[in-house]
């Protein structure tokens, strides 16, 4: 039309969402992020409590009802909408947001309290660089007279229970890291080497994750493919340990009249939705990061399968560890496994 100006605007620019460099660092990211101690130590705790290898029965049924199927649909959710576990909904229905919300409070509160274990182990790990461990005997300033190094005892000694008994082990974790106090009422002095692991712990995963995926897509192939190595080495320790058949015996031996219990059933479950890091938005958050074409079907049975298989490989360093102990101790493994150790002294 004559008279008539037209203007043109540029279109509004908008951050470009990156995206995992190989299908590798999408695969160990989730790795990373779904295996640990849930399936290193909980997972061989559950099938102690709840009749040994018979807790693989409902173990494996909430795995292919429910842990596969919402572990694909999370994951495929992500990588739909290319947006993480807040502004997804917006795409799929606004009206849900609120759970994006909620899960991002659960992951709050989660990592709050699940890195302070990062920050124990690197408490250990210093106090490890000593000449002789210090939780391996009792002669250490943090030590008490109950103090007692269980070792192996030849058939021809007299022991005698002491119910005060306690080993160097746990000494050093009650008195030495955590300088646990009489009540909850007594709140303590501040543990400054603590804060500093902390710190530390804080630290690493801020460069962990400054530069978004492009960062997280490398520090991946040690943070998920290290604690692999110590796995195999805690596993193939284990086994030629003496006792430690006797262990695996107790992790395996079935009690199919477990199934009647629906705590047993309740375990499982939790387990399942524990160990696979489902309704948290992690996966969404991950799976976002993928390609619009990308096989998340493939990946996710895949990813799975390594989840549950790592639990159950898990199950024979720990338990072959725990028939070590007991025949250290000269012990059943049932005690082993409840106390951590028995409490026993040479007479």
């Amino acid at each position: 039309m004559r008279g008539c100006v037209y203007l043109s605007y540029p279109a509004p620019t908008t951050l470009s969402r990156g995206q995992w460099s190989t299908k590798v660092e999408f695969l160990l990211a989730v790795a990373g992020q779904i295996i640990g101690l849930g399936n290193v130590w909980r997972f061989p705790y559950l099938c102690y409590k709840n009749g040994g290898g018979v807790f693989f029965i409902p173990y494996v049924l909430f795995l292919f009802t429910c842990g596969i199927p919402l572990f694909l649909l999370e994951t495929s959710l992500g990588q739909y909408t290319t947006q993480g576990s807040i502004t997804c909904w917006k795409k799929i229905c606004p009206l849900f947001e609120g759970m994006g919300y909620g899960s991002q409070v659960v992951v709050l509160y989660s990592s709050i309290y699940y890195i302070i274990i990062l920050a124990w182990a690197f408490f250990y790990l210093f106090s490890s660089f000593n000449s002789e461990l210090p939780w391996a005997s009792c002669g250490n300033s943090w030590n008490t007279e109950t103090c007692v190094e269980f070792d192996h005892t030849p058939d021809n000694m007299n022991w005698t229970v002491a119910e005060n008994a306690t080993s160097p082990v746990r000494e050093f974790w009650e008195r030495r890291v955590l300088n646990v106090t009489g009540s909850v009422h007594e709140l303590g002095n501040i543990r400054w080497e603590l804060a500093l692991c902390l710190l530390l712990s804080w630290v690493i995963c801020y460069f962990c994750v400054w530069k978004g995926v492009k960062s997280t897509g490398k520090v991946v192939y040690f943070t998920a493919t290290f604690p692999y190595v110590m796995l195999l080495v805690l596993l193939i320790r284990g086994l030629t340990l003496p006792g430690a058949i006797e262990g695996i015996k107790f992790y395996l031996y079935p009690d199919p009249s477990r199934l009647a219990d629906p705590q047993v059933w309740m375990d499982a479950g939790t387990q399942i939705f524990y160990s696979y890091a489902i309704c948290i938005g992690c996966l969404t958050a991950l799976g976002s990061y993928n390609k619009y074409n990308n096989n998340c079907y493939k990946d996710c049975v895949y990813l799975c399968l390594l989840n549950s298989g790592t639990s159950f490989v898990a199950g024979f360093a720990i338990f072959s560890a725990l028939g070590f102990m007991a025949y250290e101790q000269n012990t059943d493994i049932s005690k082993v496994a409840e106390s951590g150790g028995t409490r026993k002294r040479a007479t």
